[in-house]
């Protein structure tokens, strides 16, 4: 049996069991990879979201697309729910079985099916990580810059169109996915896009299904693109006085045309945390991290460029980070932010917001945000890819402190308005998934997300894909 759900955590879904002639035929095929232990499924039932712990009746460890597609065949037959899992790292509820369900774990597809340097691509099973991909890919002189700091699953990634750090000079999933293989909620295995750059045949399948978090097919395969590893490669931090002072001088840098690689910013809050978590000994004043991608003279006249903007609007004590392994040592405490966070407050959950909105608008949402944040008196931290306006505020609230998480609850909900009504998005990076189901009617309204209904209806009529996520049914 599922785990009970408290009632002001999640809305009421209907359960669907899983038959036992179902499970049988599983176990049958699968053996020892389909598994019922209450642990395997507690796994597959929790996320980094605030939500409690939903787990899947069973769990099925696939190892190829035809094992994906014998799930779904038997999940049709029976009108059973199938929830993709990657490496459970979501931040909005993704994965948790809301309905019931077989939970299918792609982590163990980790094979590199082709790789093309001539051509820049590349094409990897759904299970591979980023970290993996550039491992394997290192000698070639390329790399793939996608990095929303988890060491996330290439098939979650598209299926949540993650972006993450370079996504000011890179883009996001969106603009790097070639092609993808699909497993549909028949049991059918269809193919997305091609290997070339760029395509008018028919409808964009394949943007269909990058950000569609599990909920019109099961991604088996990706094809992406790769980029040269840059010449050089420079990093810097910058202090100001004010997380104000910060997002000014992002907004001119990016105003000026430098084509920065990364700009993180991070509060005094976070900043504090991550000291104390890596002891990095930095100011604990809001910061900007930046890195520069190019050749040699191109990154000095960056670099140069950015440390005499920042200089204009208030930075301070502006440093290289040139060696390898400093750099590292600070992109590491960076994407640590959360468990930082959460570790300078014990006993506490990660009610976390990200929002994007235009660049020109970005230090008035951070600034009225901040203001709403302080007036909670939670503990709280900001980061943010503040280089494409695009940042996270968490609030840290005792774990079942249902008055705190209603504060922060609150607070999120009117940050996502001020995004909104600055012509931004109520989730940059993120997604839907269960926690940003009300804010999609917000931003696309009613016609918008009725047309997405209609896709997923005419696409999984039984609504056995990851149910119960980004609309109602």
């Amino acid at each position: 049996m599922n785990a009970p759900i408290p009632d002001h955590a999640l809305p009421t879904f209907e359960q669907r069991r899983v038959p036992p002639a179902m499970l049988a035929a599983l176990q049958q095929r699968f053996g020892e990879r389909c598994s019922t232990a209450a642990a395997v499924r507690e796994q597959h039932g929790r996320d980094e979201s605030p939500f409690p712990v939903t787990p899947p009746e069973a769990v099925v460890f696939c190892d190829s697309t035809e094992d994906v597609a014998a799930v779904l065949r038997l999940a049709a037959e029976h009108a059973v729910p199938v929830i993709p899992y990657g490496a459970g790292s979501s931040l909005e509820g993704h994965l948790l079985a809301v309905q019931g369900g077989i939970s299918v774990d792609l982590s163990a597809m980790t094979r590199i099916v082709g790789v093309n340097p001539e051509d820049l691509t590349i094409t990897v099973q759904a299970g591979v990580t980023r970290e993996q991909l550039n491992q394997e890919i290192k000698d070639t002189g390329l790399f793939f810059p996608i990095d929303p700091g988890a060491n996330a699953s290439l098939g979650g990634m598209a299926a949540t169109r993650a972006s993450g750090t370079n996504a000011v000079r890179y883009g996001t999933m969106r603009e790097n996915v070639l092609g993808l293989t699909v497993v549909t909620a028949a049991g059918e295995v269809i193919r997305t896009g091609t290997r070339a750059k760029k395509s008018s045949a028919g409808y964009d399948l394949t943007r269909l299904f990058v950000g569609s978090e599990g909920t019109l097919g099961v991604i088996t395969e990706v094809t992406l693109k790769l980029y040269p590893l840059p010449e050089a490669v420079s990093a810097a931090i910058c202090h100001f006085p004010t997380i104000a002072g910060a997002v000014d001088a992002t907004i001119r840098v990016i105003q000026m045309g430098v084509p920065i690689a990364r700009c993180e910013l991070l509060d005094v809050n976070a900043v504090r945390a991550v000291n104390a978590q890596s002891r990095l000994g930095l100011r604990e004043h809001p910061m900007l991290l930046m890195e520069f991608h190019g050749s040699e003279a191109s990154v000095q006249e960056q670099a140069e460029m950015v440390q005499a903007i920042t200089a204009e609007m208030g930075g301070e004590a502006f440093e290289w980070a040139s060696r390898p392994e400093e750099r590292t040592r600070l992109w590491a405490a960076r994407h640590k932010a959360y468990f930082a966070g959460m570790q300078a407050n014990p006993g506490c959950r990660s009610v976390t917001t990200d929002t994007c909105v235009p660049i020109s608008r970005l230090a008035e949402i951070i600034d009225a945000s901040i203001a709403d944040a302080e007036a909670t008196g939670l503990p709280y931290y900001i980061v943010g890819h503040v280089g494409d306006g695009n940042f996270h505020l968490a609030y840290l609230v005792k774990e079942g402190d249902a008055a705190q998480r209603a504060l922060a609850e609150g607070a999120s909900l009117r940050m996502v308005q001020r995004a909104i009504a600055l012509e931004g998005t109520c989730t940059g990076e993120h997604g839907i998934g269960l926690h940003k189901m009300d804010f999609l009617v917000d931003e696309a309204g009613t016609g918008g997300v009725a047309m997405m209904r209609a896709i997923k209806h005419a696409l999984d009529p039984q609504n056995i894909l990851n149910p119960g996520k980004i609309f109602a049914w």
